[in-house]
């Protein structure tokens, strides 16, 4: 029997998965203590979905064994920036075999204080938090900081990650990457929560929002570095422009003081996943946003988790848009997907209402085969749904300005729906345990209801008792009407590229089977879901612009010696342990990647890839580890690199500047630093083939 680590920095396991409470502090205002923001009577997902797990593959899975010994060494970067892990342990000697893409020696869950890669692999950290990016940025000084040199400096906690080609610029690539938010505590010697100064405030700021840096490859290796003052490169932070498109822009619902126009908002916070687009664009989700506002009074502040005082970080006392007793529409101007043009460093970037407003944990896109452009994103909060937008504009190929200015406004115009899911298996037959019921499968069906359709001469709502606005400036409360089926905090949703099925990362609800919270169910079997689980949909005809769809449970996450845990019936004695899916991507073989973020499993959380197809369908392997305190974010899967943006390093209870969780990435006498890091193969060759 495999004896789990202890759980890091959460000594009571009171938080949910392996989070400390400096992370829910810090990075969604401490949401899981907080009542639940959806208190609707629509059907929860608990009580209708589950997955697809047949009596033959429950065989199969029965005899469970150790899949990788616990004590697989690892690097420090700042010890040997190149230097590899150690391989792990296999039973079976399946290591280095495996689906296409995946073929490589897994790498084992630890607690080790590093990044830790597979037998084999090279790595180096790309960008660190506040590595000069723009001409006239000063070099990083920790003990000497300011707002200003933050501003042309790459941000902090980076998420979200994509490399874009670089034409006429050999071995140069576009790095975009988010900074979801700052850790005050671990950023300032001496920082005081209750008064923070507003120089820390303003550094904050500037340290928020979103970074474009040119980076080229070396030669003779994988190591990709930063080209600093490329004319490309870009910050923009909570206090940049940017401009409110589509059917609410210009609402009374959006204006204020400053902005009476409402479609001018100063910032973007809390950019957590994103996407990006056929045209070259990238898209953005402003998720947490709802911590920034202090003072909130309205059932709709309510309804998005805006607390009624002041604000951790008390930003509050020094700009009065963030008081909502000042400016009760600030709000309402965040929680949409960001589009920003990389390319002209130039343009301002677009907050698209029409994809509407909640928690978005980001924004991926596919076309239909008419060219029309589908958008899915998740709303990331306890109990709540997940959407997609069908444009009605066709996108034009071409970089002429006629081509991109037209493609800008293509996520403007169509309509947004939200799902509702149907089970097949009597609620009786759900114990709780993770038993498979009578008919030995969980699957279903479901329809996306359409919320509003926004057109070049107005839009219509479809949501009894609601205006076409409200729907898309309040869009949690229309799917509270529609009936919209809820979910265990559905975080990034993407389709694959090569079979066109959709995979939505759902990454735990720890009040499921609480109080008078709903129990357990066919999607999620375990009262109390700690783990979370993987949905596979697939659209009728595998049309993105269907409005019917099949679903079934993909994975069930933990470790794989519980019962309840599921594989897509891949056996489980062969595959990693794995818990609370977060950011996913997929590689040219179909393979799913996956990031996690809050492991409840006593390692490390990590990145790991599973085989979506064929006979190894399920096999999952631990392809990294990040450091103590760490979140796995980005990925970038690409053939001959594999990209992670580290975020929240030494973000453990207790820490803090002089009492450090974490050397990473400069070891000791530093301050810890979240940043970008590309792992490849020694001999070159592509990612696990």
């Amino acid at each position: 029997m495999r004896k789990l680590l202890p759980l890091i920095g959460s000594p009571s396991g009171s938080h949910p998965g392996g989070r400390s409470a400096l992370t829910c502090r810090f990075r969604c205002g401490d949401a899981c203590f907080h009542e639940v923001p959806n208190t609707s009577s629509n059907e929860y997902v608990g009580d209708v979905i589950a997955g697809a797990l047949s009596r033959r593959s429950m065989m199969r899975a029965a005899a469970v064994v150790t899949v990788a010994a616990a004590g697989a060494g690892a690097v420090g970067v700042a010890a040997a920036p190149e230097a590899q892990a150690a391989p792990a342990a296999h039973r079976h000697g399946r290591g280095s075999q495996g689906a296409r893409g995946l073929r490589f020696t897994p790498v084992a869950p630890n607690t080790n204080d590093a990044v830790t890669v597979p037998e084999g692999y090279r790595q180096n950290v790309v960008i660190r938090w506040g590595e000069p990016i723009l001409r006239g940025a000063p070099a990083f000084d920790p003990e000497r900081q300011s707002a200003k040199a933050q501003a042309g400096q790459f941000g902090y906690n980076c998420d979200f990650l994509a490399l874009l080609p670089l034409r006429g610029e050999r071995g140069r690539q576009l790095l975009v990457a988010n900074h979801e938010y700052t850790d005050e505590i671990l950023m300032f010697r001496d920082y005081d929560p209750a008064n923070p100064t507003r120089e820390q405030v303003e550094i904050a700021w500037a340290a928020h929002g979103l970074a474009v840096v040119a980076v080229e490859e070396e030669h003779r290796s994988g190591r990709i570095t930063p080209v600093s003052r490329h004319h490309l490169n870009r910050r923009l932070t909570a206090t940049s422009e940017f401009r409110l498109t589509g059917p609410a822009a210009g609402s009374d619902l959006v204006k204020t003081s400053a902005d009476p126009s409402g479609t001018k908002v100063l910032g973007t916070l809390n950019n957590c996943a994103g996407g990006t687009t056929p045209w070259g664009t990238t898209l953005h989700g402003e998720e947490n946003f709802n911590q920034y506002f202090a003072n909130g009074s309205s059932a709709t502040d309510k309804r998005y988790g805006i607390g009624t005082g002041a604000t951790e970080r008390k930003w509050e006392r020094f700009d009065k848009r963030f008081d909502l007793a000042q400016e009760p529409n600030e709000a309402h101007r965040f929680g949409y997907v960001v589009e920003l043009d990389p390319y002209d460093p130039d343009s301002t970037p677009r907050k698209h209402t029409a994809l509407g407003r909640f928690k978005h944990e980001g924004a991926t896109v596919r076309l239909t085969h008419d060219g029309r452009p589908v958008v899915y994103s998740g709303d990331d909060e306890r109990f709540d749904y997940f959407y997609k937008f069908v444009g009605s504009k066709r996108m034009r190929h071409g970089n002429s300005r006629w081509a991109r200015e037209h493609n800008l406004s293509l996520l403007d115009e169509g309509t947004l729906y939200v799902a509702k899911l149907t089970g097949d298996s009597p609620a009786i037959e759900i114990d709780g345990t993770g038993k498979l019921p009578e008919d030995g499968e969980f699957d279903g069906s479901g329809r996306w209801i359409p919320l509003a359709t926004a057109t070049a001469d107005g839009a219509v709502s479809h949501v009894e008792g609601m205006t076409a606005e409200e729907v898309f400036v309040f869009t949690r409360l229309a799917g509270d009407k529609v009936g919209a089926t809820k979910m265990d905090r559905p975080e990034d949703i993407e389709p694959n590229p090569v079979t066109g099925k959709v995979y939505v990362a759902l990454t735990n609800n720890s009040r499921r089977g609480v109080d008078a919270n709903p129990k357990a169910d066919e999607a999620n079997p375990r009262n109390a879901n700690k783990h979370g689980h993987v949905l596979e949909l697939t659209e009728r005809w595998n049309r993105p612009d269907s409005t019917r769809f099949a679903w079934s449970l993909f994975l069930v996450a933990g470790d794989p010696e519980d019962p309840a845990t599921y594989f897509a019936g891949f056996p489980k004695d062969s595959v990693s342990p794995i818990s609370c899916p977060d950011n996913v991507a997929f590689d040219d073989h179909g393979n799913l990647w996956i990031s996690t973020d809050g492991s409840a499993l006593g390692s490390h959380d990590g990145l790991f890839g599973v085989a979506t197809r064929g006979q190894r369908r399920g096999e999952l392997k631990q392809f990294l580890t990040v450091p103590s305190g760490a979140e796995t974010c980005g990925p970038v899967i690409q053939d001959r690199r594999v990209l992670v943006a580290v975020q929240h390093p030494g973000e453990v209870d207790g820490a803090t500047v002089d009492k450090p969780a974490s050397t990473w990435p400069d070891g000791p006498g530093t301050y810890v630093r979240p940043a970008v890091v590309a792992v490849w193969r020694a001999d070159g060759r592509d990612i696990g083939v």
